[in-house]
C-alpha cells in the first residue's frame, strides 16, 4: 500500500541512481592506440572558455564518460534563488547531460554511438571552418520488471545542517515512497551519521516493509557532518549484505558539507575501496540550498558512480521519473571515448567540459583505467567546437569516434565506433536538430557561466532565444525552463 502522504524522490533517485540523460549510429571495431601528448593551443581560435588543441600536435581525444548532471540542478537551484553558481562548480558536460537527445538504441548490450554537427549560430560565426560537433552515446533500455534484484545501502547526513527544509524532510519522505515501490526480493539497508555513524537497519528485504519505515522514521537531526564515517560504515553494512548477482550500491544523501573527519574525498575512498572493488558503486544524493558540490562530485568519480542533485519533490519527480528510463543495473563498466581527428580535414578542437575526466590517449585500451558507469537506457553527449582545414572535402572523414568499456556480466571489454564526414558537420545552425541545439546552449550557458565578462563569452540573451525555439520545435518543458534560467541569470549580471 503506498502511503499518500510521502513523496517519489527516492523512486526518483533509483531511477537516477542508474539514469543519465544526454545526446549517440553504430558499428563495430577496432583501432590501435596512440599515446597523446597533453592539450596545446592553437593560435587564432575563434572559441573562448579554453584553449583548442592542434591535431598535428594530438590528433586523438580521450576522456572517460561522465553520467553526472549535479552541476545544472544545482546551479538551477541557485539561479531560481537569486544566486549565480560559484565558476567553480560549473561543469558544462553535466548542463548538456541533464537534457534529453531521444537517439536510437543498440539492438544488444553495449553502446550505439551518435555523431552529428553544424555550423555556430550567425551570432556566434567564427570564420568558414567553425564547426559543432556532438557525440553521444546510447545504451539498450530494460524491462524494470525482468531487472535484477537490487541490494541498496542508504547513508543518511542527519546532522545539524540537514534540518533546513527541502533536506532531511525530503530525503525520509523519498525512502518511504521507494520502500513501497521496490520489488518484495529487493533489499535495502540503512545507516545515519553526523558526527558519529551508525547503523538503523542491516540488510532488509523489502518484503519486511514495516521494519524499515521504523527505521526511516527514526530518522532525526544533529550534531556534525563526519561523511567519512558515514560512508565507511556504509560500505561496510553494503559488504555484508552484498548479494552475488544482484544490484549492490552505496546510496550516500547530503549536503555535502563535511566538517568531522575526513573533508576530502581521496581520503575517505582509499578507506572504503577494498570494500568496493568495483562491486559497489556509489550514487551521490545532493541536496539544499548550501551544497559541497565539489567534495560530492569527487566521491562519485572516484566511486565508480555519479552525483545528481535534487531540491524539490515535483523537479525529481519530472527529472528522474518521468524522463529518465531507468534501471537498477548497468550496461557498461568503465566506459571511456577516444576521438580520432583527421589533422588533413581539422585543424584544432576543443572539448567542452569533461576537463576533470581526461584519460591518457594510451590508457584508452588499458582496462586498469578507471572510467564510467553507465546504466540501461542512457546516454551521454559530449559537444566539441572544432575549426576545419582550409578547403577539407565535403566527403572527407572529420573524425573516428570510438568507445570502449567492460561488460558488467563476464569483465570482459568491447568496442565500437562512429565516424562523421566534413559534410556531416556542415548544416546550418537553424536546421540542425533541437537537441543539438539544446545541447550549444546548455554547453555555452556554462562556459558562459564560468567565463569571464569580458565579452568574448557568446551572450545570454542569444542562448535563451536558441533555447526557446529548440523547446517550441521539442515540445520539452525542461528545454523551456533552461531558457528562462539563462534569461535570469542575464537579469542577475545586470
Amino acid at each position: 500500500m503506498l502511503h499518500w502522504r510521502r513523496s517519489p524522490l527516492l523512486l526518483v533517485v533509483l531511477v537516477a541512481a542508474t539514469a543519465i540523460s544526454a545526446c549517440t549510429a553504430a558499428d563495430t571495431g577496432a583501432h590501435s592506440g596512440t599515446a597523446g601528448a597533453p592539450p596545446r593551443p592553437y593560435d587564432g581560435t575563434p572559441w573562448s572558455g579554453g584553449a583548442d588543441t592542434s591535431t598535428e600536435r594530438d590528433p586523438l581525444s580521450t576522456f572517460a564518460v561522465d553520467v553526472d548532471t549535479a552541476s545544472y540542478g544545482y546551479a538551477r537551484r541557485l539561479i531560481a534563488d537569486g544566486r549565480l553558481p560559484e565558476r567553480t562548480s560549473v561543469r558544462p558536460e553535466e548542463f548538456v547531460n541533464s537534457f534529453r537527445q531521444g537517439y536510437s538504441e543498440p539492438a544488444g548490450d553495449g553502446f550505439a554511438v551518435h555523431v552529428d554537427g553544424a555550423r555556430p549560430p550567425r551570432t556566434r560565426e567564427g570564420g568558414d571552418g567553425t564547426r559543432l560537433m556532438r557525440v553521444g552515446l546510447q545504451t539498450r533500455a530494460e524491462d524494470r520488471a525482468s531487472r535484477p534484484d537490487a541490494a541498496l545501502t542508504f547513508v543518511i547526513d542527519v546532522s545539524g545542517s540537514m534540518d533546513e527544509p527541502g533536506r532531511l524532510d525530503l530525503v525520509k519522505d523519498a525512502l518511504h515512497t521507494l520502500v513501497d515501490q521496490l520489488r518484495p526480493t529487493d533489499s535495502i539497508a540503512v545507516v545515519e551519521f553526523s558526527s558519529e555513524a551508525r547503523v538503523l537497519r542491516e540488510m532488509t528485504p523489502v518484503s519486511d516493509a514495516r521494519r524499515l519505515h521504523d527505521a526511516v522514521d527514526s530518522l532525526r537531526t544533529r550534531d556534525s557532518t563526519n561523511l567519512e564515517a558515514g560512508l565507511v560504515l556504509g560500505y561496510r553494512v553494503a559488504r555484508d549484505g552484498f548479494r552475488a548477482g544482484r544490484t549492490n550500491r552505496v546510496i550516500v544523501l547530503s549536503d555535502g558539507l563535511a566538517n568531522v573527519g575526513s573533508t576530502d574525498a581521496e581520503p575517505i575512498l582509499r578507506r572504503v575501496r577494498d570494500e568496493a572493488e568495483k562491486e559497489i558503486a556509489l550514487l551521490g544524493v545532493g541536496v539544499g540550498s548550501d551544497y559541497g558540490d565539489r567534495l560530492m562530485e569527487q566521491l562519485a568519480d572516484r566511486g565508480d558512480g555519479f552525483v545528481v542533485y535534487v531540491s524539490e519533490r515535483e523537479q525529481a519527480r519530472k527529472m528522474f521519473v518521468d524522463q529518465l528510463p531507468a534501471a537498477l543495473s548497468v550496461r557498461a563498466l568503465d566506459a571511456k571515448v577516444q576521438v580520432s581527428f583527421d589533422p588533413a580535414a581539422v585543424r584544432s578542437y576543443r572539448l567542452i567540459g569533461y576537463d576533470n575526466r581526461a584519460v591518457a590517449d594510451e590508457d584508452f585500451r588499458d582496462d586498469r583505467a578507471d572510467g564510467g558507469e553507465v546504466g540501461p537506457g542512457h546516454s551521454v553527449t559530449a559537444l566539441y567546437a572544432v575549426q576545419l582545414a582550409e578547403g577539407a572535402p565535403a566527403s572527407a572523414r572529420a573524425a573516428r569516434v570510438q568507445v570502449r568499456w567492460t561488460d558488467p556480466g563476464d569483465h570482459r571489454p568491447a568496442e565500437t565506433y562512429q565516424s562523421v564526414r566534413v559534410a556531416d558537420l556542415d548544416p546550418a545552425f537553424d536546421a540542425a536538430s533541437p537537441r543539438l541545439r539544446t545541447c550549444y546552449a546548455a554547453a555555452f550557458f556554462a562556459e558562459a557561466l564560468r567565463g569571464s565578462d569580458d565579452g568574448a563569452q557568446p551572450r545570454l540573451g542569444d542562448l535563451a532565444t536558441i533555447a526557446d525555439r529548440a523547446a517550441t520545435a521539442t515540445e520539452d518543458p525542461d528545454v523551456r525552463e533552461l531558457a528562462r534560467t539563462i534569461r535570469a541569470a542575464e537579469e542577475l549580471r545586470r
